[in-house]
């Protein structure tokens, strides 16, 4: 068993998200879950389907929680989650732009790989994305976080992320080195994303 196994096998209010779930079985599901600590796990919600369970109505997408689990291998078991702010809404852009961050957490970051300040990008992306305003910004500052603490960040100093008149080649720049990390596989939320700005 490794050191990061060993340190992940009890966690209690962990920090977290729920990035996605795949239905388990008759009434489980299969959690990817980004956590600040521990960064991307796999949490088993056993009976999480059931009409009454008291994880069923919490287990969303892009609200802060407070997860606790058990388990030491490669799937732990989810034994608590809790809403630790109130619900976040978001209207359809928001909602795409919140899944793209999700689907490039998914693809390009390794499991059990925290990066404390990726995941305050995230959590302040989508926190900007929820009160409605125009997020470009915190996109920006998620993707460029993203690449550099997955290795591959851009050889130039760090941008005004709130410039809007730098906004649009930065999202150029950006894009172009996210697809290389991609490998030829494109993004589902991309041409819906594209779509949206084209709208």
């Amino acid at each position: 068993m490794t050191a990061r196994s060993r340190s992940s096998a009890r966690a209690t209010d962990e920090l977290g998200f729920l990035l996605h779930s795949t239905a388990w079985r008759e009434t489980s599901l299969v959690l990817d879950v980004y956590s600040r600590r521990h960064g991307r796990i796999a949490l088993v919600a056993k009976g999480a389907k059931r009409p009454h369970s008291a994880l069923r109505p919490v287990l969303c997408s892009f609200q802060p929680l407070a997860l606790s689990w058990s388990g030491a291998g490669d799937v732990k078991t989810l034994v608590r989650a809790e809403w630790i702010a109130p619900l976040r809404r978001y209207s359809g852009p928001a909602m795409m732009s919140a899944w793209y961050m999700n689907e490039l957490l998914l693809r390009l970051l390794p499991r059990e790989d925290a990066h404390e300040n990726l995941y305050a990008a995230y959590d302040a992306a989508l926190t900007e994305l929820a009160s409605g305003a125009r997020a470009a910004g915190a996109l920006r500052r998620f993707e460029w976080i993203l690449l550099r603490e997955i290795g591959y960040g851009l050889d130039m100093p760090t941008p005004d992320f709130a410039d809007p008149a730098a906004e649009p080649a930065l999202r150029r720049l950006l894009r172009e080195h996210i697809e290389d990390q991609l490998e030829g596989r494109p993004l589902v939320t991309r041409k819906v994303l594209h779509s949206l700005q084209r709208a």
